[in-house]
Parts: structure tokens; C-alpha cells; sequence
């Protein structure tokens, strides 16, 4: 399944979502920029805030998989597809390399968010969070994401994203209460690939449309 925007499949999601939770206490969670233009969409059509968690991912030097991710809390936390045996085994061979990492990912959240980030705990707690992405492959995002969301007292958990891997929905399964997926690749391409247009705001423009969603709301 392909789609014209990030807009456009955040319109299709939002279909779905409006019967259920027009009348729930939501709150829209982005896992990056290009998510928010999949979640805004949502957030229009359900009448809830929209915020943004921004996550850093960490990857294994010369594998493309990544060792987990940085939340602007700074806790880090592993790709959960690993096993016991090889989260020992790179975390041993890779121990300085992600120290580092991890500390400079950190540093550029910062400079991105400033100190204290974006989200804002109370703004969830005891509320139905929908967590959106533009797309997810091997799902270390979340693990991060449902990380940051432990201490906060939520209602359920809702997991929404046009585009997922096999392996990612396998694992959602577990993380969340509920998911709204249109489309689960076993050969994933990419998120860009599944998208005709793919301008993604700066950073900078990102955060001024959150601000100005509920503002614009009809």
C-alpha cells in the first residue's frame, strides 16, 4: 500500500480512530517529525492535543541496526528485538562507542528542545495516548516511547502508523492495548518508499504547527 502524504494517511488513520475516541480524553504522541504530520491529522478529527516525543536512535556501526534509543528524559533504552545474549554481546564489544553516543544524542535533543523537552507529563497522565509514527521497522522507537510512558498513569495505550514490519507489529502486540495499521510489509523498504511526497518540516517548523493545531481546530 502506498501513499500520496504522511497527511493523507493520517486522514485514513483518523477515519478509523473517530467513532471510538471523538468523545475520549486523548492526547496524540509523535515519535518524529514526520509522524506529527501523520498525527496532526488525528488530532484534528479527534479534538485532542498533539505533542511530540523526540527519540535519537543509536545504531550498531556498520550493521544498520540499531542498538535502541535516547528519549529527551535522557534514559536510553535497547532494541527490545534483541536477545539476552546479544544485548551482552554488543553492549560488551560496543561499550565506550555507545557511551558516547548515548551522551551526544542527548546533547542534541537539547539543542533541539531545550532543557526539559517538549512533552509535558501531566498533559498524559490519565489519558488514552495514541502513539503515531510514519512508519516503523524494527520498532526500537517504541521501546523507547513505552519506556518514557511507564511512570506516567495513562489509560491504554493506542499504536497508530500506516506502514509497519512483520517483526514490529509482533511486538506491539505485546506493548500496547491497541493498533491501527494499514498496511504490515514482510520486506520493508524504508518509510520514505511508501510515500509520493516526502517534505518533512524542519525541526523548528515541527514544533510551531503542535502549538498551532489546537489553535486551528473547527
Amino acid at each position: 500500500m502506498y501513499f500520496e502524504s504522511r497527511e493523507q494517511a493520517g486522514q485514513l488513520l483518523a477515519n478509523e480512530l473517530i467513532a471510538k475516541y471523538r468523545y475520549e480524553d486523548c492526547a496524540v504522541v509523535a515519535l518524529s517529525d514526520g509522524a506529527v504530520l501523520v498525527g496532526e491529522q488525528i488530532a484534528k478529527a479527534l479534538h485532542c492535543v498533539i505533542t511530540l516525543l523526540l527519540i535519537e536512535e543509536i545504531q550498531v556501526p556498520g550493521e544498520g541496526v540499531s542498538f535502541g534509543g535516547v528519549s529527551q528524559n535522557g534514559g536510553f533504552t535497547y532494541n527490545g528485538m534483541f536477545s539476552a545474549g546479544e544485548m551482552e554481546e554488543y553492549t560488551s564489544e560496543y561499550h565506550g562507542y555507545l557511551d558516547q553516543e548515548r551522551q551526544q544524542a542527548f546533547q542534541r535533543i537539547n539543542r533541539l528542545l531545550g532543557d526539559g523537552g517538549l512533552i509535558n507529563s501531566e498533559l498524559l497522565r490519565d489519558r488514552a495516548i495514541i502513539l503515531v509514527a510514519d512508519g516503523l521497522d524494527t520498532g526500537a522507537s517504541l521501546d523507547v516511547a513505552v519506556e518514557f510512558l511507564k511512570p506516567i498513569r495513562i489509560k491504554r495505550l493506542i499504536v497508530v502508523t500506516p506502514v509497519a514490519t512483520i517483526q514490529a507489529v509482533d511486538k506491539l502486540h505485546i506493548l500496547a492495548d491497541e493498533l491501527h495499521i494499514l498496511d504490515v510489509k514482510s520486506n520493508f523498504m524504508g518509510t520514505d518508499h511508501y510515500y509520493t511526497q516526502n517534505v518533512i518540516p524542519s525541526h523548528e517548523d515541527t514544533i510551531a504547527k503542535i502549538n498551532q493545531i489546537v489553535l486551528n481546530w473547527k
